[in-house]
């Protein structure tokens, strides 16, 4: 079946005619198979067009009442991938549990359409390049590119069944968004957290932007480390000798010439300075010399620093401007000249002579060659190691000296770590990940990008002190490229020519303010003071996201957030894994094992889907497996079934009797305890283990057993109480992962009757206002309804547990005897505790003589074989695990306690394994159980 396409954007009114006429032809009803496709579809359009899910709380209200959830808002990319199906899926339980428990509850939905990934999206969709456009202009396409597959985003999320509350939606390019963004930026000023500062930044070549530390990534590539001779000039000028924090006076060498090792040689005539560790022994002698850099000729100092690393390549190191992290850190403490020798395009600058205008690659290769013609290059060999590469493109990174805005972080680091204690980590050891990052931060937060696709720096600076003019807060959201600034002329120099911020801010710069954005975080001139709309909402509840994006998004966010409210913006994070492809291997198109999500929503129910989406651990990678979509069909089957029997018989809504009979009573005890057991597992994110627990209480005691003695009881009031109960409160249970089936089982058989007791109660009468066209009544929806709570019915559990088995053991021997389920049984005898059960037992197996017994049955119990685990066995005793095989199968060995002695050697448990075989020696025939031996004459 194909379900592609079928879903409706809800903005579009034609759409809307048709979600009205498929309302008008569908009535819920319990005929025939479950027609998954057409019963999907119309309520996807339904629960849309009837705000099912729509936010109604009160600014005025208790936060305690209030449940919000901060939504991912996904990169516009064009496609719908498996992380986005599963991780909106995992949002959605949390979202429709809490929704069921607590009521009111904001899920939204954004669309992060601010940024190079829009920008590529736009390039790649319309064959153009930004630079052949103004800003504006290119800015006005990709906001028509992205839109159209905004609209198709929406459409397939819709197609998931999630809860998502449309008329809450965003982008984080629109103008409040913008205003939202600008605002943070100018108040991240005004606290003096915010600078703008010439420096070295990291540099993307492709894309031809500064980036922040988090957008970088180890790659493993291969390389070559090249040993090269760099000789010794002589005795440092006092021009390179006279800051102290150069070098001690030369203290002499014999030497003519060292080695340095590089993977980088293309950075030589970058090279400013060669530096040696204090303690390094063997180079102390070329401290305070001069080193000639070959093939360019100039001459650099050799200075000492701790941060060399002796152990890596001599021990010698050149520093150039700049090839890493250290190569910074000694250009600002020792005071070093610049030499930029790469250009923004990761091309060769006129500072490499003849090189000049080839790329790195080609550079470096062509340098090699000359150094080896030169008699400098010692020594060449392959390895492979880790290179800085921009995520977002897998070009390697370079350093330049740029002017960049930064968001000042290095100094809150233990702040922002007390942050993230305070908030609870679904799973708990995702802390360690956000804990690392923060650990190891080097770089302050890099906020600017040289883009065309993004929100503005609302910053002019004057054309002639460069003094920066900030925009008011009441003319936000602004562009200084096409407004002018608040003020006729400089505050510091009284200058009146300004030149305009031509830079954009970094995408997480205002993906960061997702909860703010929520909450309508803005600046109220009244109070002269920030205020929300929605203050009753931040902080939020619970955070849900990838664990790859901790420390960008999370991260970010608990920065931007806590800067500006002074709390943890949300109190919950919920952190998922990956989906992998059936070998548990990462998917890639590289790799061929992309499976698209469009594929198996077409050949799969999406509940089947959902059913598959919890079945991992909240946090782990977890394998893409039909098997689960498989069983999540055939739950569907028996679900649908299952009500159609219960339909049959019992009514939709009986009394419930003054006494329960004991089995009804258990279920009804059982039911209490599944009901707390799902509770706690929905509160702490345990889907999997709700799922599991759920789908084992449904099929195997409700649908295996429990139904196969109702049917013997038909029309006993206590059972078809009992049956109801169940039936509805196991539609409640399933209603957050199975959806769609639930809503169409609730509406067919319960929501009318509902609402009509609902009406009694308030006016007496029912109100014509509740009908809608298709039969169905809007306040009925089973995803409005309160979460079960246990109703304190006290049974035996462990008896009808035991019960349960019997009734199954008894089913299953005159199965195999080929008996009718009806046949008579003249005596059974049951070696267990059913007390207070053995009536249902005789009534529902057609048993004549039915006895219970507290003793042992007369059973003996032998061993059947003893299995070795050969691949240890083997390594360890050699040519004599054939001696102990022998022994065994002669029974000559004996067992001392939990070891096992053979063939002179003692074997530990895990060397084996032993199976028993049990043999009944009374009248009649044995069939165990797990709780009980039953014997039948």
């Amino acid at each position: 079946m194909t379900r592609e396409g079928d879903q409706s954007e809800p903005s579009d009114e034609a759409s809307g005619e048709t979600a009205s006429r498929d309302a008008e032809a569908h009535t819920p009803e319990l005929a025939g198979e479950y027609d998954a496709e057409a019963i999907e579809s119309h309520w996807q359009r339904r629960w849309v067009e009837t705000d099912t899910y729509a936010y109604e709380g009160d600014p005025e209200q208790d936060p305690n009442t209030v449940y919000s959830i901060d939504t991912p808002p996904p990169t516009v990319s064009g496609s719908l991938h498996m992380g986005h199906l599963y991780g909106h899926t995992l949002q959605d339980f949390a979202a429709r549990f809490q929704r069921m428990a607590d009521g009111d509850i904001l899920f939204p939905f954004g669309y992060d359409d601010n940024g190079i990934a829009s920008e590529r999206l736009t390039e790649d969709e319309l064959d153009i390049r930004h630079q052949d456009y103004e800003r504006q202009e290119f800015q006005d396409l990709c906001r028509d590119v992205c839109q159209t597959y905004e609209a198709e985003f929406t459409e397939k999320m819709q197609g998931l069944g999630t809860s998502i509350d449309w008329n809450r939606t965003y982008k984080t390019i629109e103008p409040r968004v913008q205003r939202i963004s600008q605002l943070s930026f100018l108040d991240l000023y005004e606290k003096g957290r915010e600078y703008r500062k010439k420096a070295p930044a990291i540099w993307c070549p492709e894309c031809e932007t500064a980036i922040s530390q988090v957008e970088v990534e180890d790659d493993e590539r291969g390389s070559h480390f090249n040993d090269i001779a760099f000789e010794i000039a002589g005795a440092g000028s006092e021009e390179q000798r006279s800051s102290e924090s150069r070098a001690a006076e030369p203290r002499g060498t014999d030497r003519e010439e060292f080695v340095i090792s590089t993977t980088r040689p293309e950075l030589i005539p970058a090279c400013v300075a060669v530096f040696v560790h204090p303690e390094d022994d063997d180079n102390q002698d070329l401290v305070g010399e001069t080193a000639r850099v070959p093939i360019f000729g100039h001459e650099v100092p050799i200075i000492e620093d701790e941060r060399v690393d002796m152990e890596k390549g001599s021990g010698v190191v050149m520093c150039c401007t700049f090839g890493d992290q250290n190569d910074i850190e000694w250009y600002q403490a020792h005071d070093l000249p610049l030499r930029v020798a790469i250009d923004e395009t990761a091309t060769m600058t006129d500072l490499a002579g003849e090189y000049e205008g080839l790329s790195t690659e080609e550079a470096r290769e062509a340098i090699v060659e000359d150094l080896d013609e030169e008699g400098a290059l010692r020594d060449r060999w392959e390895i492979t190691h880790a290179v800085g590469v921009h995520e977002r493109c897998d070009t390697p990174v370079e350093y330049r000296v740029s002017k960049q805005w930064y968001v000042e972080i290095l100094d809150h680091k233990e702040e922002y770590l007390e942050a993230g204690r305070e908030m609870d980590w679904y799973p708990e050891k995702m802390f360690t990940r956000y804990k690392h990052w923060i650990e190891g931060l080097e770089w302050d937060w890099l906020i600017s990008r040289q883009r065309d696709s993004g929100i503005p720096f609302p910053v002019w600076y004057c054309g002639e002190c460069d003094h920066p003019v900030m925009a008011e807060r009441e003319d936000l959201p602004v562009d200084p490229l096409s407004e002018e600034p608040p003020v006729d002329s400089c505050p510091g120099c009284g200058h009146g020519d300004f030149v305009p911020e031509e830079d954009v801010f970094d995408t997480w710069a205002t993906s960061s303010l997702t909860p703010l954005i929520n909450a309508g975080w803005d600046w109220d001139e009244d109070s002269e003071s920030f205020e929300m709309d929605n203050p009753e909402l931040y902080p939020f509840d619970l955070r849900p996201q990838g664990h790859d994006i901790i420390s960008f998004w999370l991260f970010h966010t608990v920065i931007k957030c806590y800067e500006h409210t002074g709390e943890v913006p949300f109190d919950a994070t919920l952190i998922n894994g990956h989906v992998l492809d059936e070998n548990r291997e990462k998917m890639s198109k590289s790799r061929g094992n992309v499976v698209a999500p469009d594929e198996v929503i077409a050949e799969y129910p999406v509940d089947a889907i959902r059913f598959w989406a919890a079945s991992a651990a909240v946090g782990d990678d977890f394998p893409y497996q039909e098997q689960d979509l498989r069983a999540g069909e055939k739950l569907l089957r028996k679900l649908w079934n299952a009500s159609k029997l219960v339909d049959s018989l019992a009514p939709a809504d009986p009394a419930e009797p003054d006494d329960l009979a004991p089995i009804d009573r258990w279920l009804l005890a059982e039911l209490d305890d599944a009901i707390e057991d799902l509770t706690a597992h929905f509160e702490a994110h345990e889907y999997a283990k709700a799922r599991d627990r759920l789908r084992t209480f449904f099929w195997n005691t409700f649908c295996d057993d429990y139904l196969e003695i109702a049917k013997e009881r038909e029309g006993d009031p206590s059972t078809a109480y009992a049956l109801r109960t169940a039936h509805r409160t196991f539609l409640e249970l399933w209603a957050p992962f199975l959806p769609h089936v639930t809503e169409e089982l609730w509406q067919a058989v319960y929501a009318e009757s509902e609402a009509r007791s609902a009406s009694e109660k308030s006016s007496g009468e029912r109100s014509e206002a509740q009908d809608t066209d298709d039969g169905a009544l809007e306040s009925s929806s089973i995803h409005v309804r309160d979460w079960p709570a246990p109703q304190g019915y006290e049974a035996d559990l462990e008896a009808g547990e035991t019960a349960m088995d019997v009734i199954s053991a008894l089913r299953r021997y005159k199965s195999e005897n080929q008996l009718p389920l009806n046949s008579e049984l003249d005596t059974v005898t049951v070696y267990g505790a059913i007390d207070g059960f053995e009536d249902v037992v005789r009534t529902v197996m057609h048993v004549g003589d039915l006895t219970t017994s507290d003793e042992d049955p007369d059973v003996t119990t032998e061993i059947a074989g003893i299995s070795l685990d050969y691949a240890t066995l083997g390594p360890r005793f050699g040519e004599k695990v054939g001696e102990i095989d022998d022994a065994i199968d002669d029974d000559a060995f004996e067992l001392d306690g939990d070891t096992l002695v053979v063939a002179g050697e003692t074997l530990e448990p895990e060397l084996f394994e032993i199976s028993h075989e049990r043999t009944y020696s009374g009248s009649g025939e044995m069939i165990e159980t797990e709780s009980a031996i039953v014997v039948v004459e």
